[in-house]
């Protein structure tokens, strides 16, 4: 696999930015983000828009974040820390998705920064984590910005009314979501159970590119959407073309699958620790 560079001692690392709500039970959201982020080698930093209450059973409530806290959270850092990728997680609520897309306009997010939206509506467990008012707003507002949309296959099918089932089915998703306004859409695979293999499908409106792993036979994956993500837009930060970039993440999320471990009665999460060990 193919590392980041790393900063030396003393030396401003890459900032990357992650939009997203918090998970009580660290295994996705933000703290997932950050974890990812600080493995890789870039200094982390966060826009928090919702606290949820969760474990590893599921989430039971969540608390938005007032929009023009979210807005202000962002501009606080663009102003002094500075920021060179962004990726997006629970937005929770239209308020806050028409905020963020104001604010990433005046900014420059999705125009020289790059932007990944990951357009999260609910946790693994089925339960809602995204009004149903607010999906039309996510599409309409963040969809043109991002260079990259990054849905699992139950957000492909809320969105573009697709079932993907095979590959034929993967490239109609895809296109359908790349009509929507983003610069390149990526249909993960890893829903797709019936599959020998995991394999995630990149569409630029012209080319399809396919990024095919070993299916991790594990339960404990919570938090791989996020953690794919989150490595994908650290190598935008560092100048890596999407491709490139989707590539680095998917061989990251795939080594944080193998190296998942339970925590609590449900589903464990991915361990991009994995990172630590010697052999890495």
């Amino acid at each position: 696999m193919q590392h980041l560079p790393l900063p030396g001692f003393g030396e401003t690392p890459v900032r990357v930015m992650t939009i997203a709500g918090s998970d009580s039970g660290g295994a996705a959201g933000l703290q997932s983000d950050l974890r990812t982020f600080a493995l890789t080698g870039v200094h982390g930093t966060s826009a928090v828009t919702a606290v949820t209450v969760q474990n590893s059973l599921g989430v039971t409530g969540f608390h938005a974040i007032p929009p023009e806290t979210v807005a202000g959270q962002i501009l606080a850092v663009v102003a002094d820390i500075g920021v060179s990728g962004v990726k997006t997680g629970m937005l929770a609520n239209a308020g806050i998705i028409d905020a963020i897309a104001d604010t990433a306009a005046d900014v420059g997010i999705g125009e020289h920064i790059p932007f990944l939206v990951d357009p999260v509506c609910a946790s693994q467990h089925g339960d809602p984590l995204l009004t149903p008012e607010a999906l039309d707003t996510l599409l309409r507002r963040l969809f043109p910005l991002a260079w990259v949309v990054t849905p699992n296959l139950d957000e492909v099918r809320l969105i573009t009314g697709i079932e993907v089932v095979d590959e034929a089915t993967q490239r109609d998703a895809a296109r359908a979501l790349h009509d929507l306004g983003p610069r390149w859409a990526l249909v993960k695979g890893g829903h797709l159970r019936t599959a020998v293999t995991s394999t995630d499908l990149l569409y630029d409106g012209t080319d399809f590119l396919e990024f095919e792993a070993q299916r991790i036979d594990t339960r404990h994956d919570h938090g791989a959407g996020d953690t794919l993500g989150a490595a994908t837009v650290c190598a935008l930060a560092h100048g890596w073309s999407v491709p490139e970039a989707i590539a680095f993440g998917k061989d990251w999320v795939t080594r944080s699958l193998a190296a998942a471990y339970p925590v609590g009665a449900g589903h464990g999460p991915v361990n991009a620790s994995w990172r630590l060990r010697p052999d890495a």
